[in-house]
């Protein structure tokens, strides 16, 4: 976390007075939100397959953003640290913005982590749930075949066929 240093310039002491008896500090019944920000997000489908974009430019996939499948839905959470600083003429400008994140997408009941992949380029990170729009398989019966190893099968000219002639 930074902390701000009072300039001794005239003219910054006015204007954050200023500031500060225009606006005030800010209302109760309207608080910020502690998260940090809320990258936009773009829910597409591409044939069976959900596509969900995120705009999270800035950040490192490897170590920022993390992609979760928690209890049938898919959680894309992480964290902001930009800073930046500026030297002009002697004086030093330096902002640091920071803040986590967290979306959160529902799931289809049939669909596992499994199907779950994801990529980054561009500042974009888009996550591909394989499957999300196909029909669910449905219930039934399927057979499965009994494998035998060869020692167990007869032989071709096994006693049942010679017993016949």
């Amino acid at each position: 976390m930074s902390t701000l240093i009072p300039r001794r310039d005239p003219f910054f002491a006015e204007f954050d007075a200023l500031v500060r008896r225009a606006f005030g500090p800010s209302p109760v019944r309207f608080p910020r939100p502690e998260s940090g920000f809320t990258p936009a997000a773009d829910v597409t489908r591409d044939g069976d397959d959900a596509l969900v974009s995120l705009e999270v430019p800035g950040l490192d996939p490897a170590t920022d953003v993390h992609v979760d499948v928690e209890e049938g839905r898919l959680v894309v959470h992480g964290e902001r640290r930009d800073e930046r600083s500026e030297e002009n003429d002697g004086r030093r400008f330096r902002e640091v913005r920071y803040g986590s994140f967290r979306r959160s997408f529902a799931l289809p009941q049939h669909v596992t982590a499994d199907a779950v992949s994801a990529t980054y380029e561009a500042g974009v990170l888009k996550v591909r749930v394989a499957g999300a729009y196909a029909e669910p398989q449905k219930p039934g019966v399927t057979s499965i075949p009994v494998q035998v190893p060869a020692a167990e099968l007869p032989a071709q000219g096994s006693e049942k066929g010679s017993e016949q002639e």
